[in-house]
Parts: structure tokens; sequence; C-alpha cells
């Protein structure tokens, strides 16, 4: 993990989209601070390829009303994230003043980041369930254990949970479940596979997972990877996974 500890900057990123034809991004928060929600949302004020924001607010404060104003102001602020992953708490996530927090959400047309491990995929359908207007994505696929080759439970659990059609999926951060020395493509196939099924391009996007995908791969390894397994879909469905479902999704211009 020592490779993350430096600057990770537009600067460093810009050189990676120009050479992989990208030309716009979405940054997603890294810490629950709120000075690093308003990092972001200067560095994308700097720099027009970041066209949106997923950023942290503390959803269970008594303040959550007045932090959402402040950044909600900013064009760019298009959505909310919680590490959830982390807590000791795995159902923190349907605790009342989380709940309470992304009811407040769709008062400013705020999309929110489910980042979170196959354990809490029973927990994350619940929560959809009970939102089933509030726009939610699942980041990295929720993780599977793709080092393992297990597919089980999780497939199962993902699979009840894209039957909310207000949820979405992120194709972002496998190369970091698999193992980072060895993996192949043929290692993750066969979850791309169930994600693309149950899913469809409409409800899916690519992610990068930069720089976090560098303890395991290069950003070109990780985008010639989506675009080996996905260039089996129609041009048009390739759109969607590459621009307009998080056009759609994000709400972006």
């Amino acid at each position: 993990m020592a490779l993350l500890r430096a600057d990770h900057l537009p600067v460093h990123l810009a050189p990676l989209l120009e050479s992989a034809d990208v030309d716009g991004t979405v940054a997603v928060q890294a810490r629950q601070t709120l000075e690093e929600t308003q990092w972001l949302l200067d560095l994308a004020d700097a720099h027009s390829f970041i066209r949106g924001v997923v950023g942290w607010v503390d959803l269970r404060s008594p303040d959550l009303a007045a932090q959402l104003q402040r950044f909600s102001v900013h064009p760019k602020f298009r959505g909310v994230r919680h590490v959830l992953q982390d807590e000791p708490d795995d159902a923190l996530m349907l605790r009342d003043e989380f709940v309470s927090g992304i009811a407040t959400l769709a008062q400013h047309s705020l999309t929110y980041d489910i980042l979170i491990y196959p354990k809490h995929l029973p927990a994350a359908r619940q929560l959809a369930e009970r939102f089933p207007d509030q726009p939610f994505v699942l980041d990295h696929i929720a993780k599977p254990l793709i080092k393992d080759g297990v597919l089980s439970p999780w497939d199962q659990d993902i699979r009840l949970l894209a039957r909310c059609p207000n949820v979405f999926c992120k194709i972002s951060g496998l190369i970091t479940e698999a193992d980072w020395q060895r993996w192949t493509p043929a290692d993750l196939y066969p979850y791309l596979e169930i994600v693309l099924e149950i899913f469809g391009p409409e409800r899916l996007m690519f992610g990068s997972d930069w720089p976090v995908c560098t303890v395991a791969g290069t950003y070109t390894q990780v985008i010639e990877l989506v675009r080996s397994y996905f260039s089996q879909l129609s041009m048009r469905e390739q759109a969607d996974l590459y621009e307009r479902t998080a056009r759609r999704f994000y709400g972006l211009a």
C-alpha cells in the first residue's frame, strides 16, 4: 500500500486520460472530511475534465442540512458517499440517523454511492427498497472475492439488489480484489458476466478506481480489460457503459 502514500493529483491523471481517449471523469471521495469534499470541488473548478464530484457529508449529523446547502450550490457536486465497508456496524446504513440522512439527498438531487463488501449486500437491498426514487450506484461491484474465485453468496445477493431499478453498478475496483501480482482477465470475466446480465449496459458505468488500482495494475490495464470484455456489446451499449449511464445517473452536462 506504500504506493498510495503519495500525491495523486489531476496533473498526474490528465496524461492517462488522454492516452486512453477519456475526456471526462467523476472524482469520488476517499476521506470522510468536509475539507476533502471542498478540496475536490476546488480541483473540479480548476480542471474541466473533472465533470462531477461525489463527496462526503456526515449523514448522521444534526448539521447535515447546512453541509448539504454549502456544497449543493456547486454545480459539480453530484453525489455523496460514506465508506460503509470500514464501519464496524454492518447494518449502519439501516440505522435511523443514517436513513434520515439518505432521505435528505433527494431535496438536492444528489445520488448516493454504495461502498460495501459482499456481506453488506442484503442491507443495501433493504436501503434501496426503502427509497425507490433515490438513485444509488454500487461501487466496485461490491468487492467480491475474486482472488479466491468465490462467487457465492455474492452472486445471489447482487442479483436481488439488481431487482431494484434505482440501483446502478460501477465496473471498477476489480483488479484490486484479484491477486495483485498474478491476476489475469479470465479471473474477472465470471463477475463481469453476472453484472452485465443483471444490470444491463443501461445501468452499468465504467470506473477506473485510480489511483487505488495502481496497487495491482496500471490505468491502461484497467481500461483495456474492460474494453476487451465489453467489445461484445453494440456501439450503443458501449456508449451507455462508458458515458451515457454516468451522464444520466450523475446528471452531468
